[in-house]
């Protein structure tokens, strides 16, 4: 396996690789926006135009699944930044990918990088450790449970803020003894939100690095048909992850109304 590029700064660990792949992505987002934007016509949209267009009636129909649109118009844009940037995340990685291999840890602003790393490859008696400076940002877990944790935190404080009553009196339902089960999911939700699009971003791109290790008379079908999968894979979360938040943000803004009216 590749190595991360990672520094030390201030006892914290930094992945130089991820840092990059966040900005880039951010770039890459912000241009499609900027240039799908810049020339909007009624009577003749560019291709850019109706995509996003499309992109984001995709995004109100999921917000509407999940809420009324009075509560849900003011999450439309935070559900089409995360599908753009999440999807366009996941495809960083799969066209290329840049190793460099090392004696001896790069200095990187000042700093040497991937330390433990090469103690751990000279403990085991190699002499070079490959370092990956691409790949998705969504490929490392440190991005995506920091997305989700970001969305969890989101929904609880929109419960707490606009929903009040609900939603303290969810924890206690159908009785107070609910409550270690209820604080429990929703720390598995968080796991769950963040560890799948890791994982399958993660493992789809060892399988690329796995596949490319062949000959290429070997490996272009099977890379080619992989990476294609990989796209769909890639749009699939992408999905989810959106379709998740506003599950969660739905659950903790909007209290059980029709079921309030039956009684």
């Amino acid at each position: 396996m590749h190595s991360s590029p990672v520094i030390q700064l201030g006892g914290l660990n930094f992945d130089l690789a991820a840092i990059a792949m966040i900005l880039v992505t951010f770039l890459i987002v912000f241009l499609l926006a900027l240039a799908g934007t810049r020339r909007l016509s009624v009577d003749k949209p560019g291709k850019l135009q109706n995509f996003l267009e499309w992109v984001v009636e995709f995004v109100r129909g999921i917000v509407a699944s999940n809420m009324d649109m009075k509560q849900g118009r003011s999450f439309v844009m935070l559900g089409i930044t995360l599908i753009m940037f999440i999807f366009v995340g996941n495809m960083l990685g799969l066209p290329l990918t840049f190793v460099s291999g090392h004696e001896h840890p790069p200095i990187v602003f000042g700093h040497e990088v991937s330390v433990d790393a090469f103690t751990a490859a000279h403990d085991q008696g190699k002499h070079e450790v490959e370092i990956s400076w691409w790949k998705s940002p969504t490929a490392d877990a440190s991005v995506t449970m920091g997305l989700a944790l970001i969305v969890i935190v989101m929904s609880h404080f929109l419960g707490v803020t606009r929903n009040t009553k609900h939603y303290f009196k969810h924890y206690a339902q159908p009785s107070i003894a609910f409550l270690p089960i209820h604080l429990i999911e929703q720390f598995a939700n968080l796991l769950t939100l963040g560890l799948r699009l890791f994982g399958n971003i993660f493992a789809g791109e060892v399988m690329i690095a796995v596949i490319a290790q062949l000959p290429f008379y070997v490996a272009w079908l099977p890379l080619s048909v992989w990476q294609g999968f990989s796209v769909f894979v890639g749009a699939i979360q992408a999905f989810v992850f959106v379709m998740l938040t506003m599950v969660y943000i739905g659950g903790k803004i909007t209290h059980e109304e029709h079921a309030e009216a039956k009684h």
